[in-house]
């Protein structure tokens, strides 16, 4: 690559040993060196420098292909620029870097995020995991041909979550059903804590590192479905099972084993990790944050999820558990030579343990560890393995146990989500181990980075086909670009024969090869290779040159990691174990084994792995996503420049960007090329060139060569871009010197002016000092002189103001006394004539009073005459009525009869109950005064029983006085009143008794009246009854009547004469199928002929026809009258007209149903939409107004058939408006709908309204939904703006682009033009203003969703110039909201304020100066943090160079940010029914229904002459 054309001034990429690169700016040239002034304001002298871009955007780019200068210190700053602003994801042409947020980012994965990429094109929206998904699948469903997703990257990058986020979009697009409601991928998903369970490890690059490599296969049907998954798994790391690092980790499942439940660990013998060899070779044995317990039921969960039985669970962890007994058993010298033995009684005692978990015989397992068998053709012999052997035999039995459990459980899921053998194509997800170079490197390793290698050689192919197709593309010569390749490291390793692996399966089959030999071999082998070296220090190791580097491997564990015999021994014993899952484990082994003779070899079966694996790639179109974990301590927030370049390194990316230097790296659109270098050629620019040759101009005249000019790109060489930068930054500086002079010379002119101004101001100064003195002067002259002549006037003044005070004192006090005496003569005057105005009046009053009486009097006495007369005349009349007058009589008769029984029943009870509490009240009243009697008795008896003692007492004081004879008789007087008052006592208490029997025999009697009251209201009830179902007859034989009348008057002129004569009516009315005789309160039933039925069943066939000619109508579009839909008001007259509101069942309202449906069924014509949706409107308006729902009670049904009826007999006299026949109501729907009667709807009628509720509101939907269709196209065109010609971009010219200007508002134009049209179309069918309203503000809100998560997905939509051309547009709505009326467009512009705050944002100047609080509670009130910071991390200023918000206000954002990633910054589109029954019914004005017209097709009939009549 040719060195970069470098000048001082130049800013430059230079190596630094904290940061990796670091940017300066050139000083001083000197010959190869340059010096650069570091940012951190140190000097640097260097010959290894790199082009920086200054032009590049704030936030990066999102692929760096767009970068101008494609090398490592810019793709590391662009990596990390995105990095601090949270996006994640980058493009290297197609090719994914995806760097660890170490956070949670569930805004990026939601569903909604999920809609914005599906079906868009790789590259149109923000680099996403989901766009790579969404490439791979239209790529298949297109091309009908495989494709592969490869992700990559070393432990702790995210591979695993970014698998599971393709899984997951790929199911989003093409996922079915699986088995138990199960969905495949949700099978595969689930399989992932299983996996994980028995193949990661704690590393010490992560707490969860995989260790062996797993490619996904995705199978898909013919229709683009999921129909089956197979998981194919690479390279177990065996020997982590036996021996581990600190402060690494065994695999998970051993740790989790053993903190399972207390019965568990009691049931697999089991304790503390610490006291299992395996387990405690490190001293790590949590994980931070990670519950070991709670994982463990996790892990049986999920497989159980995955099929795996409880029987087959237990197996698994029986095996387990043996493994780490076997791990306990150790081995001591025997008494024989190179002989072991069972060390103690521990390693006795784990051995009996690990034969009870594995079913088998202990002396069996003991004789497998520590004998082997020799068969030689003369004999068996036996042989006992020394120490170390038995160790190594241990060890050995222990990693083959795991392995091929550890192949069982995959497949074992794969039989669970089963796969799919007719799938047409498939999507491979390869998640693999990355490049890994430790400070000690083994075989694990080696195999490693031999599959990264040939994962690179596929890379760099892909790489270069992508070079290749973007020249093919762009037509230009690429034939002698070099291809880089790495093949010579791939023949080193695998070659057959003489590869390193060849070499170490050759020395395996040698027993007494050692890693020495096997060293040696290599160094005499590939002394000469240039990827092979030796290192100084070490005689076993060796050096690999890899694309990513060297790696040190130390040959010290080759030999027995790459050995895969199985010892004979260990298959006999596991074979006949009691446990049929450990013999089929080893049944399976013993079927390898005898299928395959030759050796086999760890290293060998991983190259045929790896080769099917390879043919699988070969055989899709790859994707490539790289991974890059930014720091080691798994944090967020921290970018480490050297792990990251180490990192784009081993991921192959720094060798994409060497392969893309080897050619063109800088490509340029002509546009953007004109744009940067058109000032080093202003005259092309002023000419009138096609942009092509305008480029090739100015490339030539700087005299660049060995360009490329393809069809819509520049493609220059390496150090071209820096060459060109160079001359633009010598033409800046000169013009910036020029700039810089003319500067100075303003300066110097301005400064000269302010001296010689001050010069002037001086002078002028001093002059002025100078007249000022003279002036002074002057004026103390001129002062005294106005004193002295002030002084004078005061004195003269003085005096004549005293004398003239005198005189006005004099004058005032005549004045008012001649003022006073007319005061009061005035007033006297006037109370005389109040006095005379009060008498007049009251004389005038008492005339006008006597006049008015008289005059009264008078007319109420002609009044009277003329009433007598009109009397006489109207009773005259009156007897002249004749058959109206008897039918009249009738019903009165009838009427009064029913009255008058009902008042006499009433009188009864009211006389019976007065007379009762009249009774009632005497008896009370009489006990009320024989109680007041006896009570006075009482106490007049106790008054003369005191006088009576009183006087025994003074009787018995007297000393033996005879005794008188007159007290003697007075005590006799007294005892006979005593008894007279006890005789009227008693007698009283008897009628007492007797008032109380009388009562209750009046009870009694009252009980008998109250019964024979109730027995004749039942009475009543059914005449009221009877009476009810005559008015229903009368009403079905007048309808019929009004039939045949019309018939007949259609047929003869001459008949419509006598058809209006009264007669008719009263002839129709005694036609009644029924006649009714009333006899004591009871209703006799008296049937006519069954010939008077038949009327009847015609009535009914007629109904039919009148059906099929209303439905017939109304599948027409017979338009609108006055604005208002005839079909709605058709239906809703002819509903009311024959009543069928009130019916219990009915079919009219079904077949109305389905006209409607068959009219809007897949109908494509939005006018016939429009129209529908109007009389939905309508009708369903109507029926809100005129129905209510429920059932009346019966007594209140039975009121109103009594009152019905009455109004039946006075309609002689009165209208028949009121009457409610069908004959007499043609008028009944004259009136607006407040006249209207509210008809009590059965459940067919409210069923029809729920019917029709449901298509209005589907075809609202329907409507609404094509808008957005209609409109998505044009939103997709109207986000970015074109870019101007290229006049626009010379300076004084731009006033000559009006037509241009006209065409960047086209689109605008156009969604204005779809809006009017729309708008158009309603208005003519008359659809309400208020659907009109909740339309267009639906279809706003869906240009403000669309609009606002196109500009936050696209970062060349976040630019000043964007934001203007936007604001434009949004100009344009707010004109046509504004033309609309608010009665149509309603809300609709405030739904677009999303988009407007957004717009705002970015158009306004001096963001930086705004706050954090200024722009969330003034600028964008509306807008989340979330989607604040999306916007400013995106912003670039196109047009005038500005910066985004400042950045404090961009911390702040970002920390609120990673305190709540669950929210989206995407909005939702809001597909709901913003519209009630109620609100219609509220909007809407009333519809005079009578006044319609009916079409020409019904008005001809005389089934609807109602139709016809008018209202007055």
């Amino acid at each position: 690559m040719a060195a970069p054309v470098i000048i001082v001034g130049s800013h430059v990429w230079v190596e630094d040993p904290h940061l990796a690169w670091i940017d300066g700016q050139v000083t001083r040239i000197d010959g190869h060196n340059i010096h650069v002034k570091t940012k951190n304001g140190k000097t640097v002298v260097t010959s290894v420098y790199f082009p920086k871009d200054t032009e590049v955007s704030p936030g990066g780019v999102d692929d760096m292909t767009k970068l101008s200068y494609l090398h490592e210190p810019g793709v590391l700053q662009n990596l990390e620029t995105r990095y601090e602003l949270n996006h994640i994801y980058t493009y290297t042409g197609n090719i994914l870097i995806a760097v660890n947020p170490f956070q949670r980012l569930p805004h990026l994965y939601a569903t909604d995020m999920m809609e914005q990429y599906k079906g868009i094109g790789l590259g149109e929206l923000s680099p996403h995991v989901f766009a790579i998904g969404d490439a791979a699948y239209r790529a298949m469903i297109n091309e009908g041909k495989s494709n592969s997703i490869l992700v990559s990257g070393e432990s702790g990058a995210g591979k695993t979550e970014t698998t599971k986020m393709l899984m997951r979009y790929l199911a989003f697009l093409g996922g079915r059903s699986g088995v138990e409601g199960r969905t495949v991928e949700q099978q595969v998903l689930e399989s992932n804590p299983v996996l994980e369970a028995f193949g990661n490890a704690k590393t010490l690059r992560n707490n969860n590192s995989s260790r062996f490599g797993k490619f996904v296969e995705i199978q898909f049907d013919k229709h683009g479905r999921i129909s089956g998954a197979a998981i194919r798994t690479y390279l177990l790391e065996r020997s982590r099972v036996c021996q581990i690092s600190d402060p690494e980790r065994n695999y998970h499942c051993f740790y989790l084993l053993c903190a399972a439940p207390l019965e568990d660990i009691k049931k697999y013998k089991l304790g503390n990790p610490q006291s299992f060899h395996y387990l405690n070779q490190s001293s790590c044995y949590e994980l931070d944050g990670v519950d070991d317990a709670s994982e463990y039921l996790e892990t049986r969960r999920a497989m159980d999820v995955v099929g795996i039985s409880n029987e087959e669970q237990e197996a698994i962890f029986r095996v387990v558990a043996a493994i780490l007994h076997l791990g306990n058993i150790d081995f001591g010298l025997g008494e024989e030579i190179d002989s072991s033995v069972i060390k103690d009684e521990k390693s006795r005692f784990h051995l009996n343990l690990a034969a009870e978990l594995l079913m088998c015989n202990a002396q069996s397992l003991e004789d497998a560890l520590i004998r082997r068998v020799m068969v030689t053709p003369e004999e068996i012999i036996t042989r006992t393995l020394d120490p170390d052997n038995a160790i190594a035999s241990r060890d050995t039995l222990a990693k083959t146990i795991y392995s091929h459990l550890f192949d069982w459980i995959v497949n074992k899921i794969n039989t669970s989500i089963g796969q799919d053998p007719r799938s047409k194509s498939i999507i491979g997800v390869l998640d693999i181990y990355g490049f890994e170079s430790f400070k000690c490197n083994s075989f694990e390793q080696f195999c490693i980075n031999f599959t990264n290698e040939k994962l690179q050689q596929h890379f760099n192919q892909h790489v270069f086909k992508m070079e290749q197709e973007e020249y093919t593309k762009e037509e230009i010569d690429w034939s002698y670009i070099e291809f880089i390749d790495n093949q010579d490291v791939l023949d080193l390793i695998e070659k057959k024969p003489g590869g390193i692996i060849s070499l170490l399966d050759e020395a395996c089959m040698f027993p007494k090869s050692t890693h020495e030999t096997f060293s040696q071999k290599l160094f005499q082998t590939f002394k000469s290779h240039e990827r092979f070296s030796k290192p100084k220090l070490s005689q076993t190791d060796f050096t690999i040159s890899h694309y990513a580097g060297e790696v040190t491997y130390q040959s010290n564990h080759f030999i027995d990691k790459n050995k895969d015999y199985i010892v004979a021994e260990h298959q006999a014993l596991f074979t006949a174990s009691n446990c049929s899952f450990v013999a089929g484990l080893f049944h399976a082994l013993h079927e390898d084994s005898s299928r395959s003779s030759k050796f086999s070899s760890i290293g060998s079966r991983f190259k045929q792995q790896l080769h099917s694996l390879m043919e699988t790639l070969n055989g899709t179109e790859p994707h490539y996503i790289r991974c890059i974990k930014p720091n080691n301590i798994l944090k967020p927030g921290i970018f480490e420049n050297f792990n990251v370049i180490h990192q784009l390194r081993c991921g192959g990316v720094l060798e994409a960007i060497r392969i893309s230097c080897a050619g063109y790296p800088t490509r340029l659109a002509f546009y953007d090329f004109l744009e940067r270098f058109g000032l080093l050629a202003p005259e092309v620019l002023d000419g009138n060139y096609d942009d092509e040759v305008a480029c090739q101009m100015i490339l030539d005249k700087k005299g660049l060569r060995d360009y490329q000019v393809g069809k819509t790109k520049i493609f220059l060489r390496a150090g071209q871009m820096a060459e060109l930068d160079a001359r633009r930054a010598e033409v800046l500086g000169n013009a910036a010197r020029v700039i810089q002079r003319q500067f100075r010379t303003c300066i110097a002119r301005k400064k000269f002016r302010s001296i010689r101004n001050a010069a002037i101001v001086l002078q002028s100064f001093l002059r002025g000092e100078i007249t000022r003195t003279v002036h002074k002067k002057l004026i103390i002259e001129a002062a005294a002189l106005r004193f002295q002549k002030n002084f004078r006037r005061y004195i003269a003044r003085k005096s004549f103001v005293t004398n003239r005070s005198a005189a006005i004192v004099l004058q005032t006090g005549f004045k008012g006394m001649i003022a006073r005496n007319e005061f009061r003569l005035r007033r006297q005057t006037k109370a005389a004539i109040v006095i005379q105005a009060h008498w007049r009046g009251r004389r005038a009053y008492a005339y006008y009073t006597r006049l008015k009486k008289a005059a009264v009097v008078t007319q109420c006495a002609w009044r009277c005459r003329l009433a007598r007369r009109e009397l006489r005349m109207l009773k005259l009349a009156a007897r002249e009525t004749g058959a109206l007058k008897d039918a009249k009589d009738k019903l009165e008769k009838r009427v009064e009869e029913l009255t008058w029984r009902l008042q006499l029943e009433k009188r009864l009870r009211t006389d019976l109950e007065e007379a009762k509490l009249q009774e009632v009240a005497k008896l009370q009243e009489a006990l009320r005064t024989m109680r007041s009697q006896l009570k006075e008795a009482s106490v007049m008896v106790l008054k003369e029983q005191e006088a009576a003692q009183i006087a025994i007492e003074e009787a018995s004081s007297v000393n033996k006085k005879p005794v008188v004879v007159e007290d003697t008789e007075k005590i006799k007087s007294l005892s006979n009143e005593i008894e007279k008052l006890k005789g009227m006592l008693s007698s009283e208490t008897h009628k007492a008794d007797e008032a109380k029997q009388a009562h209750r025999s009046a009870l009694v009697q009252n009980e008998e009246l109250s019964k024979r009251l109730d027995e004749a209201g039942r009475k009543i009830n059914q005449l009221q009854d009877s009476v009810q179902r005559f008015q229903e007859k009368v009403s079905n034989l007048e309808s019929e009547n009004k039939v045949l009348r019309q018939q007949s008057l259609a047929v003869s002129p001459a008949s419509r004469a006598l058809a209006l004569r009264p007669k008719t009516t009263i002839i129709q009315m005694q036609r009644t199928p029924e006649r009714y005789t009333f006899s004591n309160g009871e209703t006799k039933q008296v049937q006519e002929p069954e010939t008077e039925d038949r009327p009847q069943k015609s009535l009914n066939q007629k109904q039919l026809e009148n059906q099929e000619l209303l439905l017939k109508s109304i599948s027409e579009d017979i338009g609108f009258s006055e604005g208002k839909p005839v079909a709605a008001c058709l239906i809703y007259k002819c509903l009311i007209h024959w009543r069928s509101f009130e019916v219990e069942r009915t079919n009219i309202f079904n077949r109305i149903i389905e006209t409607i449906a068959s009219a809007i069924e897949m109908q494509e014509n939005d006018d016939v939409l429009c129209y529908w949706l109007s009389n939905s409107a309508t009708l369903l308006m109507l029926l809100e107004r005129t129905l209510k729902a429920g059932s009346i009670p019966p007594s209140r049904h039975r009121a109103m058939s009594t009152s019905l009826f009455g109004r039946v007999s006075q309609s002689f006299i009165g209208s028949p408006q009121s009457v409610g026949f069908p004959f007499m109501n043609g008028r009944a729907l004259g009136g607006g709908l407040d006249e209207l009667r509210q008809v009590e709807a059965k459940y067919p009628a409210l069923l029809f309204k729920q019917q029709l509720t449901a298509y209005l509101e589907k075809i609202y939907g329907v409507i609404r939904d094509r808008m957005k269709r209609e409109m998505a196209p044009l939103l997709a065109v109207c986000i970015q703006a074109p870019r101007q010609p290229r006049s626009g971009l010379i300076k004084g010219r731009s006033h000559n682009n009006i037509d241009a200007q006209k065409a960047l508002i086209a689109h605008w134009h156009s969604i204005v033009t779809c809006l009017n049209g729309h708008l158009r179309t309603m208005r003519a069918n008359y659809v309400p203003s208020l659907l009109i309203a909740k339309v267009f503000g639906q279809i706003f809100s869906f240009i403000n969703v669309q609009l606002f998560n196109s500009l936050v997905l696209r970062r060349e939509c976040c630019s000043f110039s964007n934001g203007e051309y936007v604001k434009t547009g949004l100009a344009e709505l707010e004109k046509w909201c504004h033309d609309a009326t608010e009665e149509f467009a309603g809300s609709a512009w405030d739904e677009l304020k999303h988009i407007r705050q957004a717009v705002g944002f970015l158009v306004i100047h001096q963001k930086p100066k705004k706050s954090l609080d200024e722009i969330t509670t003034e600028l964008c009130p509306v807008l989340t943090v979330q989607q604040l910071y999306r916007i400013s991390t995106m912003y670039s200023d196109d047009k005038y160079g500005t910066h985004s918000v400042s950045s404090e206000v961009m911390a702040s954002m970002r920390q609120t940010v990673s305190e709540d990633t669950n929210k989206s910054f995407l909005l939702d589109d809001d597909s709901s029914i913003p519209f009630s029954l109620e609100d219609i019914s509220k909007s809407m004005p009333n519809v005079e229904v009578a006044e319609i017209d009916p079409p020409p097709l019904i008005r001809q009939n005389t089934s609807f002459m109602f139709l016809l009549e008018r209202s007055d």
